[in-house]
């Protein structure tokens, strides 16, 4: 099948894939702990993918053109067995990349392992490096220790250049990231700064508490001197800066004050087996369904295409009140 632009001309080139709706924290931006609490049910797992659906589902989206695969979560980590999906995804002809992203909590004794099944990079997300801070973030799950032991294993196993992530809140943890800037410039990491996002409906987002991504650059800027870089893909979603003393890089990723809808090459699929458009999306399309219930290769792929070929979506280019209220999907469904 020829590959299947949407209706804005834009090309599927990622699939991210989430394998599990569970998370071991509860950062308040995507699992808030009132909400996501001991009673709250999760999907069931007759409901989750099994890791040959995945790699199935997976096998027929690099043949309409995807070339990057990510798993997410929830936490994937948590996920059993995630080494043999790894090794299944890795083995798929086309796939130039297989990536992942984590909490890196669980990530020390995984790393090599993961590394061998044919993981290229993760993406370790790391709120602050203050304990305080990252434990009230993470919902007190958590010390920073562990997130650190799992990056430097990952690093000696040989999936560099590590990436790591960090959403910033005003007023929670904006006034530590020159202190992770300068921890991932003096470690060869490529950190990633995101704008707190309205991402689903029960993280208690407010515009107030978004700190730009100018400002983020100005306030490195200032310690660590910062010159702009171009981007390294299409549909690439940072910002990029370098140091101009040549040690490293970092980005910000600025979905709310400087949207790049218009570069969107990316589809998600859930755990239970939806896809899913736009990370802001309010619903998705089921593939599990008519795959358990006799579809063909062919039959799934045309309806991954169709429904590919109708995206319209560019939500952080037209957010309004009205639709930053919408029930939208959760993060921690569809991963981030």
């Amino acid at each position: 099948m020829t590959q299947p632009v949407d209706q804005f001309k834009r090309p599927l080139r990622d699939l991210r894939i989430s394998v599990t709706d569970r998370c071991n924290f509860r950062c308040a931006y995507c699992m808030p702990a009132d909400v996501y609490h001991e009673k709250f049910e999760f999907t069931p797992h007759e409901q989750i993918l099994r890791y040959e659906e995945i790699t199935r589902l997976a096998r027929i989206a690099v043949g309409l053109g995807v070339v990057k695969l990510r798993i997410t979560g929830g936490e994937p980590l948590v996920r059993r067995d995630i080494v043999e999906l790894v090794e299944q995804l890795t083995h798929i002809d086309g796939v130039e990349d297989v990536a992942m992203t984590t909490n890196g909590s669980l990530l020390e004794a995984v790393a090599q392992p993961l590394k061998d099944a044919g993981l290229a990079r993760v993406t370790v997300s790391l709120d602050s490096l203050d304990n305080d801070v990252f434990r009230r973030m993470n919902g007190g799950k958590a010390d920073v220790a562990p997130v650190l032991a799992g990056i430097r294993a990952a690093e000696r196993a040989g999936m560099t250049p590590i990436k790591i992530n960090a959403v910033v809140q005003r007023g929670v943890n904006d006034h530590t990231i020159v202190d992770l800037a300068r921890f991932c410039k003096d470690h060869g990491y490529i950190l990633r700064f995101i704008e707190f996002m309205d991402v689903g409906t029960r993280n208690g987002w407010k515009l107030d508490q978004v700190v730009p991504a100018k400002e983020i650059i100005q306030r490195i800027d200032a310690e660590l001197p910062l010159e702009p870089l171009e981007s390294n893909y299409f549909g690439e979603v940072a910002e990029r800066h370098r140091y101009r003393d040549g040690g490293g890089e970092i980005g910000v990723i600025a979905s709310v004050t400087q949207p790049f809808c218009g570069t969107c090459t990316r589809l998600r699929l859930s755990a239970d087996g939806s896809i899913y458009t736009c990370l802001f999306a309010l619903r998705g399309v089921s593939l599990r369904d008519p795959m358990r219930a006799g579809a063909t290769n062919e039959e799934l792929s045309a309806i991954l295409a169709g429904v590919w070929q109708k995206r319209t979506d560019r939500y952080s280019e037209i957010r309004t009140e009205q639709t930053a209220a919408d029930k939208k999907v959760e993060m921690y469904y569809i991963g981030g």
